[in-house]
């Protein structure tokens, strides 16, 4: 018994080792860090066979939350169970929440608002969100009905622009995706296996949903900040398909309108969160300590992650089966369609018409997105240079 415990212990330490290691050099976006998993727990480790991980990444992309982070986590479990899976969320994710909180702290005790280094960030902003829609429109909206789904839902967001809105579109999408693509073709894939049981995975799932709809009650019924404040994180991240950039607006529309931080402060620290490795939803960390400290910025972070939490271990047990069913396939297909709406209408505002105020800005962010996209240069060059650029580009006009 004691050396099972010790075997334990030690793959619990060897998790913690190599997730923090990629948590401190993934930098490029959840595309890039399931690349980076691929090479380190499939190639290198074979903790997972091809089949295994390609299973598990298609879960990630069908429930909402950010899918890389919900990749590690089941690579966690897969490994060392529930606490495999709280272990590699840690590694991979903390160093980006302190990163992010330290930044926000120094924004506040500067006051750096308007600082050229700060509209720099937010040009840089504008770069990394036209890459991804160029990305995600090629793979997810191949042909003309998911254009339509895409079209609709840029329509729908971009003139309606309340979070309900965005809850709205995603299950229309999806029900178009039922009936457009319900007879796709399925390939049927290997069995996949995780030491989760139904009856926990089902306390999983009652918990999310339990706490998607108490906490707007509870919120409404007490006047504490810090229930609104996780009530309005859970939220955002329980809602979100397609990843860290499409969280913004969920994210945005909580935060701004109420003048909890202002809008040159958001958008300086979306700038700021494409500078530093492990999952965009850690962003929320940096709201989180604009809002209230070092002890808001944990609590945002711990309130957009749980969904991610409850979901993934409520839905490893089921997934098997459901993945199989060309129905629920075909929903999916909308969904992701109406993402790339979506971040298209997030594209344009807040973040283009607050970021791009002159033809120099344009010019500037022409500039950026060449470097990112044809010269292939790092992430965290393009924000160095887009900072730098900031600051030049106040003192000259």
């Amino acid at each position: 018994m004691a050396q099972k415990k010790e075997i334990g212990f030690k793959t619990l330490i060897e998790l913690l080792i190599i997730s923090t290691r990629l948590g401190l050099t993934s930098f490029g976006g959840p595309v890039a860090h399931l690349g980076y998993f691929h090479q380190e727990y499939v190639r290198k480790r074979k903790w997972m066979d091809e089949s295994s991980y390609a299973d598990l990444v298609a879960l990630a992309q069908f429930l909402p939350g950010p899918a890389s982070s919900q990749v590690g986590i089941g690579i966690g479990v897969m490994r060392a169970g529930v606490i495999g899976g709280i272990v590699s969320f840690i590694g991979f994710t903390l160093p980006s929440v302190i990163a992010l909180i330290v930044f926000a702290l120094l924004v506040q005790t500067f006051d750096a608002g308007g600082a050229g280094w700060i509209h720099g960030l937010k040009i840089v902003a504008v770069v990394v969100v036209a890459h991804a829609i160029l990305g995600m429109a090629k793979n997810l909206t191949p042909d003309v009905k998911r254009k339509t789904i895409a079209l609709a839902a840029l329509m729908g967001t971009l003139l309606w622009q309340t979070a309900f809105t965005q809850v709205g579109v995603i299950l229309l999408a999806a029900m178009a995706g039922y009936m457009l693509y319900k007879n796709h073709d399925n390939v049927d894939q290997v069995k996949m296996n995780f030491p989760i049981s139904k009856r926990f995975a089902s306390v999983c799932l009652i918990i999310f949903f339990g706490l998607l709809i108490l906490l707007p009650i509870v919120r409404e019924m007490t006047a504490y900040n810090w229930v609104a404040m996780f009530d309005s994180f859970y939220r955002a991240g329980s809602l979100v398909f397609g990843g860290g950039h499409v969280v913004l607006p969920l994210l945005e529309r909580e935060f701004v309108p109420t003048g909890w931080v202002s809008e040159e402060a958001f958008l300086a620290g979306y700038g700021a969160a494409q500078a530093v490795p492990g999952p965009l939803f850690t962003f929320a960390a940096y709201l989180g300590a604009v809002i209230n400290g070092w002890q808001g910025g944990l609590l945002a972070t711990a309130a957009i992650f749980l969904p991610a939490f409850l979901l993934i271990l409520g839905a490893l047990p089921f997934w098997d089966a459901l993945r199989r069913q060309d129905k629920v396939r075909g929903a999916l297909m909308g969904v992701n369609a109406a993402v790339v709406g979506i971040l298209i209408s997030a594209f344009y505002h807040p973040i283009f018409t607050t970021s791009i105020l002159s033809a120099i800005d344009f010019a500037f962010a022409a500039l950026l997105f060449t470097m990112l996209v044809y010269y292939k240069w790092a992430p965290w060059v393009i924000v160095l240079t887009g900072a730098v650029g900031g600051m030049t580009l106040s003192f000259i006009f």
